[in-house]
């Protein structure tokens, strides 16, 4: 009897492990925005509208697509299932952060200025659901955040052409009709580019960046607005930093609500942290709360307490504990090998899991690896999804991944 009971103890311990992986809840699918790419490593000009054809040309450019991969433990683990091309290529970015509730995902391609809206409601079968590209003199359009009303918030860089002035916001209905525009153009800084945002609905407030995506100019602020109406309420400085050779209260990038509901931080490209300050008075500010000791700092993401950030310079994944917002403490780092250098990170809903994209050897694969929602502390998966193959649509060859997103359990 013991022999009995001790062999189903050892079945069961070696069969949890499988079960709470493939537990209800977890993510069934990836969604990977990416382009075609022939000489994916080529070095080209990119950064203006002109460089296009040189950049199609050298980077051996196909189309952009969406990609749909299994994720579950097991076999099928990165079988390519659904993949739905769209238009010619020029610089496939970003997604939203996270696939929406209603199961719309907006995804850029940023050079083209083109932004392709799909509908994800099935997801091995994929549906384009409209595209568009300027909205009136607002142009570029970088990050989206999905809103309760069931409606899409949208940084746009530019307003009256290619790196002409600042931009703003842009707020689409369920059916992508425009509903409200908010210029983010203000005396005093002519350097303003809106780049990503953080939404406080409950304070309706929304928090951008600035930073331009071609690097032509420094930007040293970030924005805050009112939600319901798009005012554009403070243009915050960001503190200066002592520091011999970079400046970190530059080119602030992607703020990120934490876990309270209530606080706003803002990374900057070049790792800097910083809190903001009276997020719903008259008169917020930002305040330096931390230097990650990188200097290429890239796409965060928050989970419970925790502030994961892709630190491109140092191929590293770091973790730090929010908990005391103003002193920001690291609990957890991954090095990725010295010729990954991550860009991308986003959350499995309700799950441990993390996505990584970026350039180097990342430039044709998607990295995973996991978070531990109690302690923070953070493993590199061994998985990889690779870009090199035969693709559905007869493309032959490598293909580059930028935004992806879990599917919704």
């Amino acid at each position: 009897m013991k022999k009995t009971i001790s062999c189903c103890a050892l079945l069961l311990a070696l069969i949890s492990p499988r079960i709470a992986d493939a537990a209800p809840g977890s993510s069934h699918y990836l969604f990977v925005w990416a382009m075609e790419a022939q000489h994916p490593h080529a070095s080209v000009p990119e950064m203006t509208p002109a460089d296009i054809p040189a950049r199609r040309s050298g980077l051996g450019l196909g189309k952009d697509f969406l990609a749909v991969f299994d994720i579950r433990p097991g076999p099928s683990f990165g079988k390519l299932v659904a993949m739905l091309p769209v238009g010619d290529a020029a610089q496939a970015h970003h997604t939203n952060y996270a696939e929406p509730p209603n199961d719309i995902l907006y995804a850029n391609d940023w050079l083209g200025d083109r932004t392709y809206v799909f509908d994800l409601r099935d997801p091995v079968h994929p549906r384009l659901a409209r595209k568009f590209g300027s909205v009136g003199a607002f142009g570029y359009p970088h990050s989206f955040v999905h809103l309760s009303n069931g409606n899409t918030l949208a940084t746009f860089q530019y307003s009256g052409g290619f790196n002409h002035a600042a931009g703003g916001l842009v707020e689409f209905d369920p059916q992508g009709k425009v509903v409200k525009t908010a210029s983010a153009a203000v005396a005093g800084h002519p350097d303003v580019r809106p780049y990503s945002l953080a939404v406080d609905e409950k304070h309706d407030r929304v928090v951008t960046g600035s930073a331009d995506m071609m690097a032509a100019q420094v930007s040293h602020v970030a924005q805050v607005w009112r939600l319901s109406d798009l005012k554009l309420m403070q243009t915050m400085p960001l503190p200066p930093q002592p520091d011999w050779y970079y400046d970190t209260a530059a080119d602030s990038s992607e703020p990120r609500l934490l876990a309270d509901g209530k606080t706003v931080v803002v990374p900057t490209f070049n790792c800097g942290l910083f809190l903001v300050r009276n997020l719903t008075g008259d008169h917020p500010t930002l305040q330096h709360v931390y230097d990650f000791g990188y200097r290429t700092c890239e796409v965060p993401v928050a989970v419970g307490n925790f502030l994961v950030e892709a630190a491109q310079s140092g191929h590293a994944i770091v973790s730090l504990d929010m908990r005391d917002p103003e002193h920001p403490r690291e609990v957890s780092r991954i090095l990725l090998p010295p010729d990954e250098y991550p860009h991308w990170l986003a959350l499995e809903p309700g799950g441990g899991r993390l996505v990584v994209t970026g350039y180097g050897a990342l430039d044709t694969k998607v990295r995973f690896a996991t978070i531990d929602r109690q302690t923070g502390e953070l493993k590199l998966d061994p998985a990889v999804i690779d870009f090199t193959r035969t693709w559905p649509d007869g493309w032959q060859g490598s293909a580059m991944p930028h935004g992806a997103v879990f599917s919704n359990p």
